[in-house]
């Protein structure tokens, strides 16, 4: 499961890193404890084969499928099991044509410690901005007719170091990992094969963070900071 990210980086930074435009982003002021219902960037494939690119647009997190009558169905669809969702109706069409990267450079888990539950925020070891895979679809507000774009992270089994905080982690993609996600000649079966291989354990570090990140509504960035008892 994944619940909540952080995205602390700025605007260019995510650009160079994703090898993105984002003429529908004008601005990102960095985040530090990102919510469901809230508006991200997303990294989209745009065009078509060699004349096709990178673009990043804002998109809300929470899948709402094109066919749902009730919007409500994006609290229950925030994250997508990665063995699964080329299978299940809400994800299934997304899966074979509306695949996104999420940008992040951490995530929040909760670990099980006594009776307790801690928070630990988990990234990789380079410190840098990764993705994570998602699905997108684009759903129509019956009454007024907006169209509303929103995005479901991938999830899969967790690797040997995530284990101990979590059994599942989101499906975090390779720079490689990343260019056949969004390639829409991708075999089913690889597309498979990506999201349900977890990140190398040795690539990926973890500290616990304070109790700030449990509220939502604290977005600052002491909610990212390590936490010493």
């Amino acid at each position: 499961m994944c619940g909540r990210f952080t995205l602390t980086t700025d605007l260019a930074r995510i650009q160079l890193q994703l090898g993105a435009t984002s003429s529908d982003v004008d601005a990102w002021a960095p985040r530090f404890n990102i919510a469901p219902t809230q508006n991200v960037p997303v990294a989209v494939f745009q065009g078509q084969g060699h004349d096709g690119h990178r673009h990043l647009t804002l998109m809300r997190w929470g899948l709402i499928p094109f066919w749902s009558k009730d919007p409500a169905i994006a609290h229950k669809l925030i994250n997508a099991r990665s063995e699964t969702a080329a299978e299940k109706p809400s994800f299934r069409n997304p899966f074979k044509t509306q695949r996104c990267l999420i940008p992040t450079d951490g995530f929040y888990e909760w670990q099980k410690i006594g009776k307790t539950k801690q928070p630990m925020r988990i990234f990789v070891k380079s410190r840098e901005v990764f993705s994570m895979a998602g699905l997108w679809d684009s759903w129509k507000n019956p009454e007024s007719g907006e169209l509303l774009d929103t995005f479901t992270i991938l999830t899969c089994g967790a690797n040997s170091f995530v284990t101990p905080i979590h059994d599942r982690m989101p499906a975090i993609l390779s720079p490689e990992a990343e260019t056949l996600w969004l390639d829409p000649k991708s075999p089913p079966e690889k597309l498979l094969k990506l999201v349900t291989t977890a990140y190398p354990a040795r690539e990926m570090d973890a500290y616990p963070v304070s109790t700030l990140v449990n509220n939502p509504r604290n977005d600052a960035p002491e909610c990212a900071l390590q936490w010493h008892p």
